[in-house]
């Protein structure tokens, strides 16, 4: 089996937390909002149905699983889930927590402001929680 390549933008502008079933969960490193990624541990794939239909259930799965923590942990008014894929091809899941005044609420959150990177005490602290939490 391949060894897994990760997105060099998905690794740098992001961080692992844990390695779920199929996906690496990540944090992207912006503290304007509590966002996940998910990137599913397959090469070559761009596109939901590229993945095989048992990784399909498999990332329908941990996309719910931890879009669900996410919320409970964040008490937050809304959890954004897609897949957009337009700049990295990579296939990855972005899960956001997002509440009613944050800095774009209501409007999508892409390309908007500068990123606002984590403290490492504020992200481990997080990151902490996000896995105790799955």
């Amino acid at each position: 089996m391949d060894i897994f390549r990760l997105d060099e933008r998905l690794a740098r502008d992001s961080v692992l937390i844990t390695k779920l079933g199929l996906c690496q969960l990540r944090l992207q490193n912006d503290k304007r909002w509590p966002w996940l990624v998910l990137v599913p541990q397959r090469n070559g794939m761009s596109e939901l149905f590229d993945l095989t239909p048992l990784d399909q259930a498999m990332l329908t799965f941990e996309t719910n699983q931890v879009a669900s923590t996410l919320k409970d942990l964040t008490g937050a008014t809304k959890i954004n889930v897609g897949a957009l894929g337009n700049i990295v091809r990579q296939l990855h899941i972005h899960i956001i927590a997002r509440n009613e005044g944050d800095e774009c609420w209501p409007g999508p959150i892409w390309g908007q402001g500068t990123p606002i990177p984590y403290a490492d005490d504020d992200k481990h602290d997080f990151m902490k929680k996000l896995g105790g939490a799955l």
